[in-house]
């Protein structure tokens, strides 16, 4: 059965990453050049700005470094959705400050990724990812991988 590929939060990420062009998306203010990401399309959230600018959709950085990681090793308390008689799977979870823009994003590792792979300072590449998979839909999400692992 062929599942419709649907994003978790549209809008914060593109492409694929068969071709290597997955990015995060985000906005800039052209007053004062801040990125968000989450992305903002209301107002500049720096306090700093005046307040005219425009806020542009624009691509994050592909690559950064490990700033912090961790693994989740229990099932969290509602309202996380998720089976009670399904296997808990732990995930590692890596806040990476990209490249260009020197913000921390938080994501999920890459599948087969654990701490053991990780180390603070690591560059890292954000990729495309599946967060579930149910009928007729495959919810895709983002990850980080250590550059050069395939996956």
């Amino acid at each position: 059965m062929e599942r419709t590929r649907t994003p978790v939060v549209g809008g914060w990420f593109t492409g694929d990453d068969a071709d290597g062009g997955f990015r995060l998306l985000g906005t800039r203010c052209s007053a004062c050049a801040a990125v968000f990401f989450p992305r903002e399309d209301a107002y500049c959230r720096n306090p700093r700005c005046p307040g005219d600018g425009e806020l542009a959709e624009t691509p994050l950085s592909p690559r950064g470094r490990v700033w912090s990681y961790t693994d989740g090793r229990y099932r969290p308390p509602a309202p996380y959705v998720s089976d009670p008689d399904a296997p808990w799977t732990p995930y590692t979870l890596v806040a990476v400050e990209l490249e260009a823009e020197g913000m921390v994003v938080l994501g999920q590792a890459a599948p087969g990724v654990g701490i053991g792979d990780l180390a603070v300072g690591m560059e890292v590449e954000v990729v495309g990812g599946v967060l579930n998979e149910e009928a007729g839909t495959t919810w895709t999400t983002w990850h980080f991988r250590p550059v050069g692992v395939s996956g």
